[in-house]
């Protein structure tokens, strides 16, 4: 079995920082190569790398909040406890996205989570779950938008119980 760090000591050894949406991270890369402008779909303002990836740790009792980027974001499972990614898309549907090693149980080692999709994450289990996240075209802060509670709530009211548990505030 390999050995597995605690949460504390994967953040220190990997100089994680916290995450606006919740949680810690530090970009692992940046692709040297630039899409540009024209190039790209009209939802992005500017040019954007290639591609970006990400190392993301989130302990139980944490939640990313629900928030949305204008790319496609893989997940990528490396281990500690399972995380649930919960998806609603703009047309309102939701599903739940389990990242772990547990294929027998329905988890996966990587899963998508669409461009234009609202999505958080919490631990499924007691500790921790460290996985990494890689987007394509590039991440750029610009493209990211934190989730509203109480916009969200009105768009989409069936998800309330995932929408109250999955944002911060209700302003």
């Amino acid at each position: 079995m390999a050995h597995q760090l605690p949460a504390e000591e994967l953040i220190a050894h990997l100089g994680l920082i916290k995450h606006p949406e919740g949680g810690w991270f530090r970009e692992s890369y940046r692709s040297e190569e630039t899409i540009q402008r024209g190039a790209l779909p009209d939802r992005f303002a500017g040019d954007r790398p290639a591609g970006t990836a990400i190392y993301f740790l989130l302990q139980s009792g944490d939640v990313s909040a629900l928030h949305r980027i204008k790319s496609d974001e893989i997940w990528h499972f490396y281990s500690g406890e399972p995380l649930v990614v919960h998806v609603i898309t703009p047309l309102g549907d939701y599903y739940p996205l389990n990242l772990g090693s547990n294929i027998p149980a329905g988890q996966s080692f990587q899963c998508t989570v669409p461009a234009g999709c609202w999505f958080g994450a919490e631990v499924a289990g007691t500790g921790f779950s460290f996985v990494g996240c890689t987007v394509a075209p590039g991440f750029d802060f610009a493209d990211f938008e934190m989730g509203n509670r109480g916009d969200l709530l009105k768009e989409f009211p069936q998800h309330k119980e995932i929408v109250q548990r999955l944002t911060r505030s209700s302003t």
